[in-house]
């Protein structure tokens, strides 16, 4: 490293912001292609899908995929300016003249205040585009202006609080944690996170969305029964109050050790005028949940989560006092902030390893929903798995033909005729 200078460090930084940015977009290009090419229902859902259904689909996935190539443009543009132009040593500087302490956990905490305040008010009318008039435009937006904004706030200070006194912990421990200080950092970051997970659908969930227990009835009786059959150690089954939000609907299921809870979206529940599911198909899909948790799909994915963490701290370890990387984000010989060092680190230097891990994750997660799929079709209910997974399609307006590159790198759910063609095999 003796011999990468600031400059060497700026434009290798920078030459794979690009080079994500380009692959992104040449992906994006591609699936757009296939979109607007196909128009044609195929042969697997000609008897399920009308004509208008599927043109419907494919013009929201056009859309789309039009904002995102834009999002994309706009974030590399923002991330290219706030690399090449110093802006971050700019915070540190203004951060450090409104500190009346002068200590590196006050400054950085204030400096990571103004960042995220920054970040989101720059990422608004991106964000407001695609709420009111994306959304809004296929029928799925249902959040007024002042839920919006009610929404934004409530997000920010929930994301300020959790945050920043983990930010300043995270200084505090390569401070004084020695030369294993990333040991101590990663078992100190490792059990929030865990308690993060535990805490954040009962507390912090129904601080956006109304949560209440699914009535008593005969869906309940069955999931319930479904449950005790699986020795599935269900606690609480809630109905959360989606339809608020947006008409998209899903159904999951929380909790570590012997405390389980299911929730289903209220959108995912049969209803006249948006769709939603039987209770066969919705007892389907949480049997496909299921599978998840009885192939141990959460906790491997927890331990993996660990490994990664553990070596995105070593490396930070390894590179956090080489001055070069500082000086390339416009900082002065000699200052070295712990959480700019890890910022750069984590987001920038290790970009190209992020995302191999995410193709990797993503592939893995891709073999965790057939092996889910499957165990679902082993309880019987393949054939009502297909129809919500169908119907699940329809009411999000997913467009089922992917270019399989895009799909390849992009989906961590194999698309939806993979996943019919690998039922109907499993079923035979």
């Amino acid at each position: 490293m003796a011999v990468l200078n600031a400059d060497c460090v700026l434009y290798i930084i920078l030459l794979f912001l690009w080079l994500e940015y380009v692959w992104e977009i040449y992906l994006s290009v591609r699936q757009y292609k296939v979109t607007k090419k196909t128009i044609q229902v195929p042969n697997e859902l000609s008897s399920v899908m009308t004509k208008d259904t599927f043109e419907k689909a494919r013009l929201y996935s056009m859309d789309k995929n039009k904002y995102g190539m834009v999002n994309d443009t706009f974030s590399i543009f923002v991330s290219t300016v706030v690399i090449y132009c110093g802006i971050l040593a700019r915070v540190w500087k203004y951060s450090e003249s409104i500190d009346p302490w002068q200590g590196e956990v006050t400054v950085s905490s204030i400096w990571m205040f103004l960042l995220m305040t920054v970040t989101t008010i720059i990422n608004l009318p991106l964000s407001i585009y695609y709420t009111f008039v994306l959304e809004e435009k296929y029928g799925f937006n249902k959040q007024t202006a002042k839920f919006f904004v009610i929404d934004k706030i409530k997000a920010f200070v929930v994301n300020q609080v959790i945050v920043l006194p983990i930010s300043a912990l995270t200084i505090v421990i390569v401070k004084y944690g020695g030369d294993l200080f990333f040991v101590w950092l990663w078992i100190v970051v490792g059990i929030i996170m865990l308690i993060l997970l535990t805490i954040y659908p009962s507390y912090i969930a129904p601080l956006f969305d109304k949560y209440t227990p699914l009535p008593e009835g005969e869906l309940r009786t069955q999931i319930e029964e479904l449950a005790s059959q699986l020795k599935f150690p269900l606690a609480q089954l809630y109905v959360v109050e989606g339809s608020k939000r947006s008409a998209h609907s899903n159904a999951y299921f929380y909790g570590l050790f012997k405390s389980k809870r299911i929730v289903l979206f209220d959108t995912l529940l049969k209803n006249p005028e948006s769709g939603g599911c039987r209770n066969d198909e919705i007892l389907a899909v949480l049997s496909h949940e299921l599978g998840h948790w009885s192939h141990g799909h959460i906790i491997k994915n927890l331990v993996i989560m660990q490994l990664n963490l553990f070596f995105v701290f070593a490396a930070f370890s390894f590179l956090f006092k080489f001055s070069p990387l500082y000086q390339a984000v416009g900082f002065a010989t000699g200052v070295e902030p712990v959480l700019v060092g890890l910022l750069v680190v984590m987001q920038y230097v290790m970009m190209p390893y992020n995302a191999l891990l995410s193709f990797i994750l993503t592939c893995l997660s891709r073999r965790f929903e057939f092996q889910a799929d499957e165990f679902a079709t082993k309880l019987g209910r393949a054939e009502p798995l297909k129809r919500a997974l169908v119907q699940l399609n329809k009411d999000n307006l997913g467009f089922p033909i992917y270019d399989y590159l895009y799909s390849m790198w992009h989906h961590s759910h194999p698309p939806l005729l993979e996943r019919l063609a690998a039922l109907k095999s499993k079923d035979q």
